[in-house]
């Protein structure tokens, strides 16, 4: 199973506020912890909204807003993309995690290919996998 591990933002991360070195030291421990579990297969931070966009799209319309955004509590600062067996297990790494007092995390499942039934015909799952495999070998 996978999963989306979402850090929320706050005020400090939507003012530019890099993390302390001390923070920096402890998550690239904490990282490193989760790459030799298997755990981790993606990970990053994210600039403030103030250097970001919105694109809201309606019919053939696109419309593009500059950040930066207002509601904090709805923005997001950072991700991970993890293995795991369940969300039982995600949790108990999570709980690990080096954050302090106010921080706010999600975790979602990611949709597999099997989760979309019939719908995704053998074309599509073809595709699919040819997609992830190209993407693949743009990581590494």
């Amino acid at each position: 199973m996978r999963v989306m591990v979402l850090v929320k933002a706050d005020k400090d991360s939507e003012a530019g506020i890099m993390p302390s070195q001390e923070l920096l030291t402890r998550m690239g421990a904490y990282n490193e912890e989760l790459v030799k579990a298997g755990i981790m297969l993606a990970g990053e931070g994210l600039h403030p909204t103030s250097k970001g966009i919105r694109m809201r799209f309606s019919g053939s319309e696109r419309t593009v807003t500059d950040g930066p955004f207002a509601e904090t509590k709805e923005l997001l600062c950072g991700f991970w993309l993890w293995q795991v067996k369940s969300m039982a297990e995600a949790i108990e790494w999570l709980k690990r995690a080096p954050f302090d007092g106010g921080t706010e995390i999600e975790i979602r499942p990611v949709f597999e290919t099997e989760d979309f039934g019939a719908e995704m015909t053998p074309e599509l799952r073809a595709q699919e996998e040819r997609i992830r495999a190209e993407t693949v070998k743009k990581i590494a």
